[in-house]
């Protein structure tokens, strides 16, 4: 085997299909014992779509996600502070989607089992450990819950694409500790409503201690009026504890958090009904981990959350995973399954990822929001008379070249490997 990836979620399942696209024999090692769609809502952006395009899945994704038209901030009184384009509206040659993480995970995971084998992917195999002699590197496994070891596998690389407690991380950082907490809790849910501005839109209202996100990800509802709406609700609290837990599949309840939102029904946005008639709410602390000064060593690396957890802040985690299967490919193609590989990928990954983590932590492009908090806590008559349309371009500027999809960077085509159209 010349590469094996522990975690089978996006970044993993896009570093298979990445590999595979560049010759290399690759399996998949994921914990759970079946993949299930969990999770609610996400973004995927048009530097990402790029490295999705190349390996034939934009038709897939056109099926099951929204091409988003525009994301527009809002303060906390429903007025309108900035507005722009987004994906193909906005220029790119690419689009950006929002998508159901369940959904997205599935299909690349139908995409991995039909190019590498369904052989290659094993589920219910938990990493407990590895070891690598300099010539490849062998990974023991067990059941989920059970120590007990019950199958080992060798490859020439391994790739940790194990999440935000990934073993592999915390074996070449045994002290790092638990992730950081800021304060914030976010409560997310999906809601079926009416569309609301063009149908395709994301939102995002409020300011750095209380915020509200929502946008459709399913296109397969308008026939019948409605759309799969996933919204998120935030509120920041002073820190007086910890929070182990960030999964998709913890309960919230909506009078931890809906009684602060109950004004929040605008003209073009009933934000409490949404929350009200959501099937179900799940809660998580909001949470990163410091930058990495390396990722791993030999012949192991990481990938995706392992390597750069950060905010769900300018639409960015999932992204930067496939980026980051992209990049390793290339690394492969130019140095065969090889450390060189591992530390040519790393050389051009981890400096732009630590900066997207650390630009995170300063709220990103969002920051428009807090500003304009600031400065009008009372709502205002003229946006330019709080900041002035320079100011907010420069913003949403400075991120998109901190995160890599500036419009130019994105619509470049020299150096880029030819799309195969059937993945293949």
């Amino acid at each position: 085997m010349d590469v094996m990836i522990i975690g089978g979620g996006i970044g993993g399942l896009a570093a298979a299909l990445s590999l595979h696209d560049a010759g290399m024999d690759v399996e998949v090692f994921e914990a759970v014992g079946t993949i299930r769609p969990l999770g609610v809502g996400i973004n995927v952006l048009p530097h990402s779509v790029k490295e999705l395009d190349r390996l034939g899945l934009l038709g897939e994704l056109d099926r099951i996600a929204v091409r988003t038209s525009s994301l527009s901030y809002y303060s906390r009184h429903g007025q309108l502070i900035w507005r722009e384009a987004r994906g193909t509206e906005a220029g790119y040659r690419w689009p950006q989607y929002s998508i159901h993480r369940g959904r997205f995970q599935n299909a690349l995971l139908d995409s991995a089992i039909e190019r590498l084998g369904a052989q290659r992917i094993h589920c219910g195999r938990r990493l407990t450990g590895f070891h690598d002699d300099g010539d490849s590197v062998t990974a023991q496994f067990s059941a989920p819950g059970d120590p007990a070891i019950i199958a080992e596998a060798s490859a020439a690389l391994m790739i940790g694409a194990d999440g935000i407690h990934s073993t592999i991380r915390r074996t070449f950082n045994p002290g790092e500790g638990a992730p950081v907490w800021d304060g914030r809790i976010l409560w997310r849910g999906v809601t079926r409503a009416a569309p609301f501005l063009d149908g395709r839109s994301m939102i995002m209202a409020g300011h750095e201690r209380q915020k509200f996100v929502c946008y459709p990800i399913n296109p397969g509802l308008v026939d019948v009026g409605l759309q799969e709406i996933n919204w998120i609700a935030e509120l920041k609290f002073d820190k007086c504890g910890e929070f182990n837990r960030e999964d998709w599949n913890r309960s919230g309840r909506q009078e931890d958090f809906l009684p602060q939102f109950e004004s929040w029904a605008f003209d073009w946005l009933d934000i409490p009904a949404l929350i009200a008639t959501s099937d179900a709410i799940f809660e998580y602390p909001m949470v990163d981990r410091d930058p990495l000064e390396i990722w791993g060593g030999g012949r192991t690396t990481l990938l995706g959350d392992a390597a750069h957890p950060m905010y769900p802040i300018g639409s960015n985690g999932s992204s930067q995973a496939i980026l980051d299967a992209a990049a390793l490919k290339c690394a492969v193609e130019a140095c065969g399954p090889t450390p060189e590989a591992l530390r040519t990928y790393e050389r051009g990954r981890r400096p732009p990822t630590s900066a997207i983590v650390l630009a995170n932590r300063q709220n990103g492009p969002e920051q428009v929001m807090q500003i304009v908090e600031e400065r009008a806590p009372d709502g205002f008559r003229h946006i330019d008379d709080v900041i002035s349309p320079h100011d907010l371009q420069a913003i949403a500027n400075r991120y998109k070249q901190t995160a890599g999809f500036d419009l130019a960077a994105v619509n470049r085509t020299e150096n880029q490997l030819p799309r195969r159209p059937d993945g293949h």
